[in-house]
């Protein structure tokens, strides 16, 4: 927790100690009534000011009355802005969190997204920030003053009589040994409550993501199952802690209402064995003891309610922490500027394997592509084609070989300078929430209105653009859904087409279009990107025909590479693939 707090800003710090000053002044309100009542007592029993040597008149106690409510009115007031103050931290505090958090995990390569899942990324961001803004807000507050008041109102009892002093400290040592039984119970379960509600978060994630393969199988009652056996637990830790808490609440209303009745009783006791001359001055004693004593008591009552709390939250910020303090595999080169070359990729000797994992998912792969040219990637699946071309983009680093682009490693870029190079198409398609036009023109693209036009024209979407109300203008809804997937796909590269980079990847992208529609982008792509280098990854040999260079690929391996006729001639693997989808005649007219 205290590593957090140190996001803390110096206007926040400013604001704490505030909220301290008024916490202290609210505390000595509290504390000063029951003074104005031990003097309300003496005034009633017909007492003498001992400053004056007068006796007290009845206007005596309308003013100690009144010093009273104003005291009650100042300690209501000191609470509320004490608790502006305190809003105003915790709500900074777990909104720079989350940006933090956010931030974090945008620059996470594909190992740390793997590291943490998605549902557990989610409620860290969300339940656990909200978990450490509770404990900001109550801790300021009740943390602080709880102690003050408790010492505070110790020394003001201190000197009076013992037996009323060992009832308070008995109290006292009863509730921390109910804490400490509980805590011992409870911390132990908040850190499984927190994964049960990842748990929680990626069942629902999957069934709502996923709910058409569910229907499709009529999977609905296993799904259920699924979410009823983590729900059942969830809800099992959550009562198991919820049990034990509450206990405390009792216990704390005994031990209030059982001080009270022993500082009576040990008052009474104390009060007859008294000379008649001494019971008005015990009896106002017992009457503050008693209003000091319930402060006490009260003081020890917040902080149980704080180590209900804490707990929980202490376990929350452990865990955001844990995304906070990873040491990113990926880092960030010193730059590369302007560059002698555009537009050239090269592997050089290149091997890489997952993280945690012992064998190499790829082997030594070497090829160069050069500006303006087209290289594809053919293969069976999991061959590791996807794995090329996410080394160029940094979503991995080889474990061996270099990665060039431009005549530079990858590992020297920045990574936005790298990204700014690359016009990027993944194999599924992915729109966000929004329109068109934001959807093509995304991110760092700058283009225009007619630049984004271009690139829908050119991937071949004008037609189902146009006949969206609204044309680029027209809603996407969340993950575009309300488009088919060929269309998204068109999308997808309309916005790698706006970007107007020097290289473009197609990760698979080809699959989801038709023939005729892959035939006619294809040409359009040729005639308007040949200044620019494509890499595409394909499954389908009409779709990489016409490449200056493709790499046949298995288990990790190029085991051939050149032009279509040169493959076709000398290249057993590459010679299967084809005339698994190609007839020799249509090859030969190819």
């Amino acid at each position: 927790m205290t590593k957090l707090l140190k996001q803390l800003k110096a206007r926040e710090w400013l604001y704490a100690l505030a909220a301290l000053i008024f916490i202290i002044a609210q505390v000595w309100m509290d504390l000063k009534m029951p003074d104005y009542m031990n003097l309300i007592t003496q005034i009633a029993q017909g007492g003498v000011n001992a400053e004056t040597g007068l006796a007290y008149e009845l206007s005596d106690i309308w003013r100690n009355g009144g010093c009273m409510l104003l005291c009650a009115f100042g300690s209501m007031a000191c609470s509320v802005i004490t608790s502006f103050f305190v809003v105003q931290i915790a709500a900074n505090f777990s909104a720079r969190l989350r940006e933090l958090l956010y931030r974090k995990v945008q620059g996470f390569s594909m190992a740390e997204i793997n590291r943490f899942n998605t549902a557990s990324l989610i409620t860290r961001t969300t339940n656990d920030v909200q978990q450490v803004q509770m404990l900001i807000t109550i801790g300021l507050q009740m943390m602080v003053k709880a102690p003050i008041t408790a010492v505070w109102a110790i020394t003001k009892i201190a000197g009076k009589q013992w037996q009323w002093s060992l009832s308070v400290a008995v109290a006292v040592a009863f509730m921390l040994i109910s804490i400490a039984i509980v805590l011992l119970l409870v911390t132990p379960k908040f850190a499984r409550v927190q994964k049960l509600t990842d748990d929680m978060n990626r069942i629902t994630r999957e069934s709502l993501s996923g709910i058409r393969i569910v229907r499709a199988y009529n999977a609905e009652n296993f799904q259920k199952e699924k979410f009823e056996k983590v729900n059942e637990d969830l809800t099992k830790a959550n009562l198991f802690t919820g049990r034990i808490t509450a206990f405390l609440n009792p216990v704390m209303n005994m031990t209030m209402n059982g001080i009270s009745l022993v500082i009576y009783w040990v008052g009474a006791v104390i009060i007859n064995a008294a000379a008649m001359t001494e019971v008005w001055g015990l009896f106002g004693d017992m009457v503050v003891f008693m209003s000091y004593g319930m402060q006490i008591i009260s003081s020890f009552m917040m902080l149980a309610m704080m180590f209900m709390i804490a707990p929980r939250s202490f376990v929350s910020a452990r865990r955001i922490n844990e995304v906070l303090e990873v040491e990113e595999i990926i880092k960030d080169g010193e730059g590369v500027g302007e560059t002698s070359e555009t537009g050239t990729v090269e592997f050089r000797d290149v091997s890489f394997r997952y993280p945690d994992s012992e064998e190499n998912v790829l082997s030594h792969i070497s090829f160069q592509a050069k500006k303006g040219q087209t290289v594809a990637l053919i293969g069976s699946t999991g061959c590791g084609k996807s794995t090329v071309v996410n080394l160029v983009s940094r979503f991995y680093d080889a474990v061996e070989g270099s990665v060039i682009v431009d005549g530079h490693c990858v590992r020297e870029y920045k990574k936005c300078e790298l990204a700014e190079k690359i016009g990027y198409v993944s194999q599924k398609a992915l729109l966000f929430s929004g329109d068109i036009q934001s959807n093509v023109n995304f991110g760092d693209n700058d283009a225009d209105e007619a630049m984004v036009e271009k690139a829908v024209d050119i991937s071949r979407s004008t037609e189902f653009v146009e006949a969206q109300k609204g044309g680029i203008k027209a809603h996407v809804a969340q993950n575009g859904s309300n488009f088919s997937g060929g269309q998204k796909q068109r999308l997808s590269i309309a916005r790698a087409l706006a970007r107007q980079a020097e290289i473009y990847i197609f990760d698979d992208t080809f699959s989801a279009l038709d023939y005729k529609t892959d035939r006619e982008l294809r040409s359009r792509l040729k005639s308007e990107m040949k200044d620019s280098t494509c890499l595409i990854v394909a499954q389908r040999i009409g779709t990489i025909m016409d490449a200056d260079l493709i790499l046949v690929m298995e288990n990790g391996k190029v085991v051939g590479q050149g032009t279509h006729r040169e493959l076709l001639e000398n290249c057993p693997a590459y010679q299967e693939i084809a005339y698994s989808q190609l007839s020799e005649e249509e090859l030969k007219h190819a």
